[in-house]
């Protein structure tokens, strides 16, 4: 991966849009969840990343109860041209209103509607489905989707949380309609979770969407900030810990004795080139070149500090096979057998043939 910084702007997917290499998640700005960021805090995390010239701003309508889009109302008031905002819908936002929910037409415009008041802006950059809903028409979606861009309400729609085959059905559907198509897919991606190495990321790169991966550091767990002692930890001990993000991931499954394995693979890599695992964790994602932008999501200005140090770290081909080694997953049926010696013999014979590029 080339040294790249925060203002080397990339095309985010098959569009126009310039994003920054690393994306700010807005996720941890509020403590409404039991941890995060409060008001000044969050306020120098903004700073501190637009300073150094990022401008992709992440976040959705319930992010911490609303407070996320409410800062950042207030901090990208003087430069909000300068900036691409992109939220999130479909997640429940009231408690027994069986339209505030979803993804149907009605939640998509209220949602829209709720977070340009939050957000203090009469247009969202980027607005993505949140979590794949199977029980809306995607061609309601996808006609919603594209009367709030006719409305100049919002520029671009993406997809995040949604099957592969449902994801090109949609931007397939998109493209023959002349609607707004997909650009960007919002998929966990890092060297602990590889799944969407077997149909998401090839789907987006023929589909024309950018790669915004989250949770890129595993949940905290390729910082090194867990231990074996985490597998067999107590709810108490748990409660006791330095944060209730810690107990959330570990209650989640996240740490099991694979993610501590390669994040032990990370941590010797991170040592023989004198950086910290989460620079090392980051700079594997930015290698590949599907992807466009992970996102980060500092609480602390050292942490945010400590992840953009991933922009200037150079991994040689070794330290990249020895982290594919440790961190690799069975891609599955047909595309290992598609991928096999056999295959290619019966297929191909002897042919030699350059990949499509």
């Amino acid at each position: 991966m080339p040294v790249t910084t925060l203002d080397t702007y990339r095309l985010l997917g098959r569009s126009g849009l310039r994003v920054s290499p690393l994306a700010l998640g807005a996720a941890t700005f509020g403590t409404e969840w039991g941890w995060g960021a409060e008001r000044d805090q969050a306020r120098a995390l903004f700073d501190r990343y637009v300073e150094r010239g990022g401008n992709f701003v992440d976040t959705a309508d319930t992010y911490t109860g609303g407070s996320s889009e409410r800062l950042l109302g207030e901090f990208t008031r003087d430069g909000r041209e300068s900036l691409v905002l992109a939220t999130k819908y479909s997640t429940l936002r009231r408690p027994g209103d069986p339209n505030a929910t979803g993804a149907g037409r009605k939640n998509l415009f209220a949602s829209v509607e709720a977070s340009l008041r939050r957000l203090r802006t009469d247009y969202l950059d980027l607005l993505y489905l949140h979590v794949w809903d199977d029980a809306t028409p995607v061609e309601e979606i996808l006609r919603g989707m594209d009367d709030l861009v006719r409305q100049g309400k919002v520029l671009h729609v993406a997809i995040c949380n949604t099957p592969a085959w449902q994801a090109s059905r949609m931007q397939a559907i998109a493209q023959l309609r002349g609607w707004a198509p997909l650009i960007a897919l919002q998929t966990e991606y890092n060297l602990v979770e590889r799944g969407a190495e077997r149909d998401l990321i090839p789907m987006a790169r023929e589909m024309g969407l950018g790669v915004v991966p989250f949770s890129p550091l595993a949940g905290g767990v390729l910082t090194g900030k867990y231990s074996r002692a985490d597998l067999t930890a107590t709810a108490a001990d748990l409660a006791s810990g330095d944060s209730a993000r810690k107990g959330f991931n570990v209650a989640l499954g996240a740490v099991t004795e694979r993610s501590l394995a390669v994040a032990d693979a990370v941590k010797e890599v991170a040592a023989e080139l004198g950086r910290t695992p989460a620079q090392v964790g980051l700079a594997w994602t930015l290698h590949n070149p599907d992807v466009t932008a992970p996102i980060i999501g500092a609480r602390t200005p050292a942490q945010l500090d400590d992840n953009l140090g991933a922009l200037d770290v150079d991994l040689s081909a070794d330290h990249l096979a020895r982290l594919d080694t440790a961190s690799a997953i069975p891609l599955g049926l047909p595309h290992d057998l598609l991928a096999g010696d056999h295959i290619r013999q019966v297929t191909r014979g002897t042919l030699k043939l350059t990949p499509r590029r």
